[in-house]
């Protein structure tokens, strides 16, 4: 086992939040209940303030330097009296408790301690001790709208003035005149008609005049007809193949497999 390693139980590892102001009197009381155990305090900031406010001189009170480079040092319960800047200190602080470890957390160290739990790999219990939680802050109250004291006549009156002011200059959409139509003029859907040259020529139809001296069939016009015979009969939708195969009875194969 490595000498950073944390040997103490996740139960007797807490946080009490606290604030900065009450930290000391909570090391007191802390110190007090736990008189027997071996007591070391351990800060990040001057301890000097720390040392003098402590009601047993006995308890000694280290900064982060001193206390984790001197080795072999060992204590039976390690009070933090802040966070540390970096997880990793504070986890070299731990390992040097051998029964209990408390950090004092005050409001303002609250994203410090996310950093620590994630490199422990788990959370730290929080327990609050009656007398040094957090202060509530009150809610500061959203003023309330002064304005004047109006009557129901006054809000109508008033009301009456804005409308009036607004629509001053506007002509309304009903008081505009209707245009009338008489029945001789134009409407748009009165489309004009299309002249004369625009219409469609019947055509007259084609006739079959002959062959010229090539023996081609000649038409009076431009039609399909240019597709008939040359002798100006209609040609058929379809013509009967001129060389017919071989004809099969299926009906009379059949039979004869069944004979078979």
């Amino acid at each position: 086992m490595s000498a950073d390693a944390i040997t103490i139980k996740p139960n007797n590892h807490r946080v009490h939040p606290c604030q900065n102001d009450k930290k000391v009197e909570l090391i007191n009381k802390l110190i007090q209940e736990n008189s027997s155990a071996d007591i070391i305090v351990v800060a990040s900031v001057d301890i000097s303030g720390i040392k003098d406010s402590l009601q047993n001189k006995n308890i000694p009170v280290m900064g982060d330097k001193e206390f984790i480079t001197t080795k072999d040092l060992k204590c039976e319960m390690l009070i933090s009296f802040d966070v540390p800047d970096k997880a990793i200190i504070y986890s070299a602080r731990v390992a040097k408790a051998t029964d209990k470890a408390v950090l004092l957390l005050d409001e303002s160290e609250q994203k410090k301690l996310y950093p620590i739990e994630m490199l422990l790999g788990r959370a730290i219990k929080q327990e609050i001790i009656a007398g040094f939680e957090y202060e509530e802050k009150a809610k500061e109250e959203e003023p309330k709208f002064a304005g004047k004291k109006m009557t129901k006549v006054q809000i109508k009156e008033e009301a009456k003035k804005r409308y009036d002011a607004k629509t001053k200059d506007e002509t309304p959409k009903f008081d505009k005149p209707k245009r009338e139509y008489k029945s001789d003029d134009k409407k748009s859907f009165d489309k004009p008609k299309r002249d004369d040259k625009w219409a469609k020529e019947k055509k007259a139809p084609n006739k079959y005049l002959g062959k010229d001296e090539n023996g081609k069939a000649i038409f009076s016009g431009k039609s399909g007809d240019r597709n008939h015979r040359y002798d100006g009969t209609p040609k058929d939708k379809w013509d009967a193949p001129k060389k017919v195969g071989r004809k099969i009875n299926i009906k009379a194969l059949n039979k004869k497999k069944d004979e078979e």
